[in-house]
């Protein structure tokens, strides 16, 4: 087992102790160190791209998928988009204290529920450099320490954006330990990491399959799962055809390598024969993959081939779709019951009753009626930088933003009564 200088448990030790400063922050303090985070991390971008360029050189060297790269690349452009998603979440209304609820009993006591922080929360991810500042962020605009472990494949670019931000917060009077960034890459420590039940309030991955399981596998503390984004577009029988080519094409091709990214397309027999004759030019330079009765409707300059029962449950994460005509809108209700991950579906469609069903039938995080799935995103909800898209129900669904990581607590005032 690989050993850092500092042992997690240590690291977590910290992290618990910064969540216990932070939980009194003011929100002015709070906001003070995203901006000044945000300022140094445009002021250290060359050092910033040094480091992720030995992380880019290493990935290529070692011959990972282009989509790998996408993820792991920095550019001037996204480390920017690094500093405004800081700054964004400054701009934000402060979840900590807000009152939900009040109400008096007959016997005069006072109850109020109240959000306050989670505490230590903890992430774990692969190869997204820029989940190093957006975790840290979100975690410090909600009161919370950011325990984080990144990848092997980032670890150069996340010691640097870590190193840069702690040194932000620092310099105006946030302890430096409102992030704690585990260096031991080793899968040993991932382990470890995952249960540290003494110092992590809650768990939160994000990464493929083999992550996923891990933590089911090995984790003894709380966790909510940002899982695996098989995304379906249905195009009704009614649907705008022009409006749903457009929908198709943003949500397969406009970034493939996200999780929101459209895997499956279901389209409407009796718009069928229409919509797939001209489905080379709604999927430019995508893999095809489709049903037989599909196959023989598509163009033959797509190449499109017979599909596996894998593809019909697989999150490509790449210039590749399953394509399939369906009989009625049941049937395609049926087909993302059975295949969907939870994450976004989406229908084109001009019939509210359709539209209605659709999203009361239809069960994942987020239902899209007439948009791209691409908009699942918490920056595009208005949430600012997100720290993860649940498809689970407990604690938290959907796009993860401030408020859901914060909890409630219970405040009860009285005059001195006692229970008889």
């Amino acid at each position: 087992m690989v050993v850092t200088a500092t042992p997690i448990a240590d690291l977590g030790q910290r992290a618990k102790a910064a969540a216990r400063s932070l939980a009194t922050a003011s929100t002015s303090q709070k906001d003070d160190a995203l901006l000044a985070a945000a300022d140094l991390l445009v002021a250290r971008t060359a050092d910033l791209l040094t480091a992720n360029a030995a992380d880019v050189d290493r990935a290529v060297a070692d011959g990972v998928t282009p989509t790998v790269v996408d993820r792991l690349r920095l550019d001037e452009n996204r480390v920017a988009a690094m500093a405004g998603g800081l700054r964004q979440v400054a701009g934000l209304p402060d979840p900590v204290g807000e009152v939900l609820d009040g109400w008096v009993r007959p016997n005069g006591l006072r109850i109020s529920r109240v959000r306050v922080p989670l505490g230590v929360v903890a992430i774990i991810y692969e190869n997204r450099p820029n989940v190093t500042s957006d975790a840290a962020g979100l975690c410090l605009k909600s009161g919370n320490a950011a325990f984080l472990r990144g990848s092997s494949g980032a670890i150069t670019s996340n010691i640097a954006i870590a190193g840069v931000i702690r040194e932000a917060y620092e310099s105006v009077g946030i302890p430096a330990d409102a992030l704690v960034l585990v260096e031991d890459t080793s899968r040993e420590a991932a382990t470890e990491f995952m249960r540290q039940r003494a110092y992590i309030d809650v768990l939160i991955p994000r990464g493929g399959p083999s992550l996923i399981q891990s933590i089911l596998t090995n984790a003894t503390v709380p966790y909510v799962i940002d899982g695996d984004g098989n995304c379906h577009v249905y195009v009704d029988e009614s649907a705008d055809l022009e409006m749903a080519a457009r929908i198709v094409t943003n949500a397969k091709t406009q970034r493939p390598s996200v999780c929101n990214a459209a895997e499956t397309l279901l389209v409407h027999k009796s718009v069928a024969e229409e919509f797939l004759a001209g489905l080379d030019t709604v999927l430019p330079g995508v893999e095809v993959v489709a049903d037989p009765t599909t196959v023989g409707l598509l163009p033959a300059s797509l190449g499109a081939t017979e599909a596996s029962e894998s593809d019909w449950e697989s999150e490509f994460l790449d210039l590749k779709m399953a394509v399939k005509v369906v009989d009625t809108l049941d049937d395609a209700i049926d087909h993302i019951t059975r295949y969907g991950s939870g994450h976004s579906e989406a229908i084109v469609t001009r019939s509210i009753e359709a539209a209605d069903r659709f999203t009361t039938e239809v069960d994942a995080a987020a239902v899209v009626v007439n948009a791209s799935t691409r908009f699942v995103d918490g920056e595009e909800f208005g949430f600012g930088a997100e720290i993860g898209i649940s498809t689970q129900k407990l604690h938290a669904r959907g796009p993860m933003g401030l408020r859901e990581l914060t909890t409630a607590k219970y405040i009860v005032r009285g005059t001195g009564q006692t229970r008889g």
